[in-house]
């Protein structure tokens, strides 16, 4: 049996392979292990060294250029010039903490609320997603008078102490906590479509009955919207609906989480949990909302966030600061100016057709899936597994991560294996840049 994938573990450089590399870059290596400890993580066998970035492309010093599809926090591009001046006219009048008046913050805010349904009207800034998704954990604990949570099996939510407990990718030896279930994502490619819903919401049931009966109470359900540490999951549309009605009679609270697939990026809408028709009780963002600059947010109900404010107290001393409002604001006139939302409907389209044509040459695409420029290609193995399907091929999908870096194209790994190959290019990912992704995919899939 294949062992759950840990969320940066297909991508990651081995430290035993270092002796391989040159001097340079080895020593390079050396100092940042003996800085960072334990804690080091560096992508791709040979680690590459950025010193620039613009649009899709990183550059090394050498001027060598990288396509880059896997970076989602620069969600319009690398060093954006309206988001970088934004931040710098900004920077250069005023920063300060969000408990003073200033314009900026009132406009940011009711810009960005006024992109979410109605009820979902209060909004609490913080720098990241996990400070969101932790803050969302409390106020549906608050709420409910209950602790219970469910995730999916592979999730990623963040890194707080809380929000470890809801992320079990992070997790490589510990059991999940007693007041954490676990349910199988809704695996478009093992489940057929037609009883896709009702298996997910099947297992969100379950899951609920268990925390009640064991003395936790439901609290909520916190989903990434696309799933996109599972494996990437997005179709059919709807299929989760079923699910949260179950959530919403059982008196607990679905979390949204939209700090991967928000603002635009499955190009249909602006959140992902607009593709499944739901009304989420609480909305967390993160990464692409700043473009980079460590800028994130909890949208929910008054009645929610005044429950909570009657028992806590809550401030962040650099969430929702002018310079953060400036470049919040910046992100969202780019994305509108740049028609980058039906950019990912298109170009992620096309990509997703060329994908499943290669798969005609190449066999070990088993399946292409996702919404928008968020795409997950799931790859296997020749020989079938334990269950008589193909295997799921972790060790493949490493070896197309390098191949592809070694002709400079950029992109990730997840799913609850590592066999799933993560593309999620910056929204400004254009045709070119989609059939040069497609052509070194299909090089380096024809080598191997």
């Amino acid at each position: 049996m294949i062992d759950r994938a840990q969320i940066l573990g297909p991508n990651a450089f081995d430290p035993a392979d270092a002796r391989g590399l040159g001097s340079e870059l080895a020593e390079s290596v050396r100092q940042r292990a003996n800085l960072f400890g334990a804690a080091s993580v560096l992508f791709y066998d040979k680690p590459l060294d950025f010193v620039r970035g613009k649009g899709c492309w990183l550059y090394e010093a050498d001027g060598t250029a990288y396509l880059d599809a896997y970076n989602n926090v620069p969600s319009v591009g690398h060093c954006h010039p309206q988001v970088v001046e934004a931040a710098t006219r900004q920077l250069a009048e005023l920063n300060i903490h969000n408990r003073y008046l200033h314009p900026g913050i009132i406009e940011y805010a009711e810009r960005l609320t006024a992109m979410l349904p109605g009820t979902l009207s209060n909004i609490t800034f913080t720098c990241t997603g996990s400070e969101s998704n932790d803050l969302a954990l409390r106020l549906a604990a608050t709420f409910t008078g209950a602790r219970g949570v469910i995730v999916t099996e592979s999730a990623y939510h963040g890194n707080t102490a809380l929000v470890t407990e809801v992320s079990p990718t992070l997790n490589k030896h510990a059991a999940s906590a007693p007041f954490v279930r676990l349910i199988p994502a809704p695996d478009s490619y093992r489940v057929p479509p037609e009883k896709l819903s009702e298996t997910f919401a099947g297992n969100v049931t379950a899951a609920i009955a268990d925390l009640e009966s064991s003395g936790a109470g439901f609290s909520a359900l916190l989903l990434d919207s696309i799933f996109s540490s599972d494996g990437v999951f997005a179709d059919p549309p709807g299929f989760m609906r079923a699910a949260i009605d179950a959530v919403h009679r059982a008196g607990g609270m679905f979390i949204a989480d939209e700090v991967q697939c928000g603002f635009g990026r499955t190009g249909a809408s602006m959140w992902g949990f607009e593709r499944h028709g739901v009304l989420p009780d609480v909305v967390t963002m993160g990464k692409p909302m700043g473009n980079g600059y460590p800028l994130g947010a909890v949208v929910t109900r008054p009645e929610i966030l005044d429950a909570f404010c009657a028992k806590f107290g809550y401030f962040n001393t650099f969430a929702g600061s002018p310079v953060a409002a400036a470049v919040g604001q910046a992100v969202l006139d780019v994305i509108q100016q740049e028609a980058l939302m039906e950019n990912a409907l298109g170009v992620g389209e096309r990509l997703k057709r060329d994908f499943k044509e290669l798969s005609i040459r190449h066999p070990a695409i088993a399946d292409v899936r996702g919404a928008g420029l968020y795409i997950g290609i799931e790859l296997v193995e020749k020989s079938a597994g334990r269950s008589g399907a193909p295997a799921p091929a972790p060790a493949l999908a490493k070896a197309v991560l390098n191949g592809l870096r070694e002709r400079r194209v950029l992109v990730g790994a997840a799913g609850r294996y590592g066999n799933v190959l993560k593309i999620r290019p910056p929204l400004c990912f254009s045709s070119a840049n989609a059939d040069q992704l497609v052509a070194a995919l299909d090089e380096t899939l024809a080598q191997i």
